[in-house]
């Protein structure tokens, strides 16, 4: 586990111009693009221009060189900034279809009242549409990579496919289904891993350590270690569910992942808010690569007293990436939004101003949050060599202007409807606010038509029982 880094005290060192190598599939030209140094600190380069070939960064030039260079696309982004495309590290995107059906309840009644009912309706139409009207909302909000457990992921996956977004995906599974759950969870893993041309990785997915039980956890992890499978679950969720945990088995639920092997994986655990002082040595000493994903928007809604304790977790070398839940919860896929919200409830909780800077966001918002879902080699870097997943912020709004500190204006004054253009693997998704890759009003429409249907409670019937 690698700590963050601090506050960068210099600036990044200056791009060098390059020499026309041939026509590029994309060249982006007159932006300022944000860059790290050798010791992850972030900088700003003013007048730049991005080269991409086979869905790869080959350069970061200036602009002047970049004009040089023939180009199948080119993109001119005078007065915008290109930022690593971000990354919702936890996310559940059919359940888009459920957004607002859960309002203003505790989360007991949230799941056994409404959600677990009606989940028990799905079907795979239902995660189908859910899925693409999630990739679209993200597309425009400017995230590239998401990682999703939930049910029917085959569907999931032909979605990301068709749309061209990244993804770590995981077949979620309960304690409950037998031992049929965590084969489905396996088979899928192996079976759609490194597919749609690479965007797709898979991971093992046993809900939570409350419906999942020791034994199956420890398999989970015997089966990771054998597969190299990362594991995705949530995990002492609230403040809450650490109690009773403690209560009824002894141990907390890091507890629980640290006994049943769990922590020994690369996991990726959920929320993390009820983690206490007592579980930052298991996490520490975990013999894998641990990362936990925060989505304070949801946090606030259901009235918890606590947030994931990002600085702590921080000391320790533990990466906290950035997410936003699924919409039931969380209302929206805005990665944006809990960029901004991370830094300002981790200043009112520390009670330190100076504590999550905005740069300090924008490094969780992308370095981090790569690293939390396995991807710290391959994105959340504009740099040689990386993946082209990079979206363009115009910052010519009202709202944003006028700029004194670059990392301020991005994290607090813009907003997700100020992403421009999305990139993944160098193909651009959305270009000046366009869709190209969903029809939401289609999926809308038939969405629309299904929701009776999906949304009964009247069989009385529920997934799971939450009780905790």
């Amino acid at each position: 586990m690698t700590p963050s880094s601090p506050e960068p005290a210099e600036p990044v060192e200056p791009i060098e111009p390059i020499e026309p190598a041939g026509i590029a599939d994309l060249v982006i030209t007159g932006c300022t693009v944000l860059v790290h140094d050798d010791r992850e600190r972030i900088g700003f380069e003013q007048d730049a221009a991005v080269v991409v070939r086979g869905g790869v960064v080959d350069s970061v030039t200036t602009a002047a060189a970049g004009a040089a260079v023939p180009a199948a696309v080119r993109i001119d982004a005078r007065g915008q900034v290109a930022l690593p495309g971000l990354i919702n590290c936890h996310t559940h995107t059919p359940m888009v279809a459920l957004r607002g059906l859960a309002e203003d309840l505790p989360t007991e009644e949230w799941f056994n009242d409404v959600v677990w009912p009606v989940e028990s309706n799905l079907t795979v139409r239902d995660v189908i549409l859910g899925a693409r009207l999630a990739c679209a909302e993200m597309i425009r909000a400017g995230v590239t990579t998401f990682a999703d457990s939930y049910f029917h992921m085959d569907a999931v996956a032909a979605v990301v496919n068709q749309c061209g977004m990244r993804a770590q995906l995981g077949q979620a599974y309960f304690s409950s289904q037998g031992p049929e759950g965590l084969a489905a969870s396996l088979e899928f893993a192996l079976r759609r891993r490194d597919s749609a041309g690479g965007r797709i990785t898979t991971a093992l997915a046993p809900h939570a350590p409350y419906t999942v039980v020791d034994a199956d956890l420890a398999a989970t992890a015997e089966l990771a270690h054998e597969h190299g499978l990362p594991v995705h679950l949530h995990a002492a969720e609230n403040r809450d569910q650490t109690d009773t945990s403690l209560a009824r088995h002894g141990v907390t639920p890091i507890g629980v992942l640290e006994r049943t092997g769990v922590l020994d994986t690369d996991v990726l655990i959920a929320h993390g808010t009820g983690i206490t002082e007592d579980d930052l040595p298991l996490l520490a000493r975990a013999g894998g690569r641990t990362a936990v994903a925060t989505a304070p928007r949801g946090y606030l809604k259901f009235g918890w007293p606590g947030t994931t304790p990002v600085r702590a977790l921080r000391d320790i070398g533990v990466p906290v990436g950035l997410a936003t839940d699924g919409a039931a919860s969380n209302n929206s896929l805005d990665v944006w939004e809990s960029m901004a919200l991370t830094s300002l409830i981790q200043k009112s909780t520390e009670g330190d101003p100076r504590w999550l800077t905005s740069r300090q966001a924008l490094h969780h918002a992308t370095v981090q949050s790569a690293r939390a879902v396995g991807l710290g080699d391959t994105v959340g870097r504009i740099a040689p060599g990386r993946r082209a997943d990079l979206i363009l912020v115009d910052l010519t709004g009202p709202h944003t202007q006028p700029v004194h500190d670059l990392a301020a204006t991005l994290v607090h004054s813009a907003r997700s409807a100020d992403v421009r253009t999305t990139i993944v693997d160098g193909r651009v998704l959305m270009r000046d606010r366009e869709l190209l890759t969903v029809d939401v009003p289609e999926v809308v429409r038939e969405l629309g038509e299904r929701l009776p249907a999906l949304t009964d409670r009247g069989h009385g019937r529920r997934i799971q029982e939450y009780d905790t």
